[in-house]
Formats: structure tokens, sequence, C-alpha cells
């Protein structure tokens, strides 16, 4: 049964914020839709630009927006309103998310830069976040490669597999799969080294 019971169209005046944000706490602790509605609402478009902010592109920020209120939703139990208001709760959740993109982000162009200089891809030293390429650029590159040089550098990338694991996967020898994944990465180094003296000129 809900206990949520404001209804989530009401204007709230300054005063009622704190009495708002806990009604609103407690609907989310009980698995009330409607104050997780309005909890989205409320905090939606600040955790959004947040992640705008930090990430600088506006796909992966609707997606750590997106992975922020799913973790809210089922970490609901894990909140505490005697550690720290609601919104204070969603932008500590908003931060680790955002981390998270930014250390997913910066392992897959490491090992783009490590396999491109023949690196031993389980060893990678990854840069400071601020200093990687942007994700948009990545994509763009890769977009432009061949169909199976593509296809062995996502699954590289976005599936985290081996190369042995991309081989049993594909049914391709393990030996075409080396060398997709050793001319893609040439390509793509180049592509990228490319849009990135274009963007300094601009």
């Amino acid at each position: 049964m809900n206990t949520y019971t404001r209804p989530i169209t009401a204007v709230v005046p300054p005063m009622e914020e704190t009495r708002y944000e806990e009604e609103l706490a407690r609907g989310l602790v009980a698995a009330d839709e409607e104050a997780f509605a309005a909890i989205y609402r409320r905090w939606g478009s600040l955790v959004h630009t947040m992640a705008t902010q930090s990430l600088g592109d506006a796909h992966e920020a609707e997606d750590v927006t997106q992975q922020v209120f799913v973790g809210a939703w089922r970490g609901r139990h894990g909140f505490r309103p005697e550690r720290g208001a609601l919104g204070a709760w969603l932008v500590g959740i908003t931060r680790r998310k955002i981390v998270d993109a930014l250390a997913a982000r910066t392992r897959r162009l490491a090992l783009v830069d490590s396999a491109a200089h023949d690196a031993t891809p389980t060893r990678l030293t990854l840069a400071a976040p601020d200093d990687v390429l942007d994700r948009v650029l990545l994509v763009q590159a890769l977009s432009r490669l061949p169909h199976a040089q593509r296809e062995v550098l996502c699954m590289a990338f976005y599936e985290d597999l081996t190369q042995v694991q991309i081989a049993e996967r594909t049914g391709v020898p393990l030996g075409t799969v080396k060398s997709h994944a050793r001319r893609g990465l040439h390509r793509l180094r180049m592509a990228i080294d490319q849009d990135g003296v274009r963007g300094t000129d601009t």
C-alpha cells in the first residue's frame, strides 16, 4: 500500500521544501511510483546537467541520468535520512556514476593507444579523465572502419572480450581476428589523430 499522498502536481511553497522532500523520501522507500516520478521531475534536470558538464557528451549524460535513477530505485532501502537529504543522496549517486562513465571511457581509449603501440592490453596505464579523447570522436572513427575491423574492435571495447573470445564467438580464426584488430587499431589511431589535428585548428 502506498503511503505517499501529496498530489505530485502541487506547487510547493519554499517554506515547505524540507517537508516535501521528506515526504518524497518516504514515498521512495515505500516503493511509491508516483513519488519516484516526482523525484525524477524534481532532480532529473540537475542530474543531467551535472553529467553533461562532466562528460561533455549529451548521449552519455542521458545514460548516466538513467543509471542514477535506476540505481536510486533499486537502492532505495539504503537511503538514510539521518545521513543527509534526499537531494544530496542523489547527487552522491550521480558523482559515482560519472566517475564510472569516465573510467569506462578512459579504459576504451587507453586500449586504443596501448594496442596501437603494440602494448600488452592487460597492462594498461589509464590517462586522467580530463586528458582522454572525447567518446564521440572514437565512435565516429569506429563508424568509418570496414565492417570486420569495426566488429572486432567493438567487441573488445564495449564487451571487454579478448581476441580468443572474439574468435570463439564469431567463428573467425584467431589469426584473422588479430589481423582485423591490428589493422583496425592502426586506422582508428590515424583517424583519431587526424580529427584531433583538425579540432585544434578550429
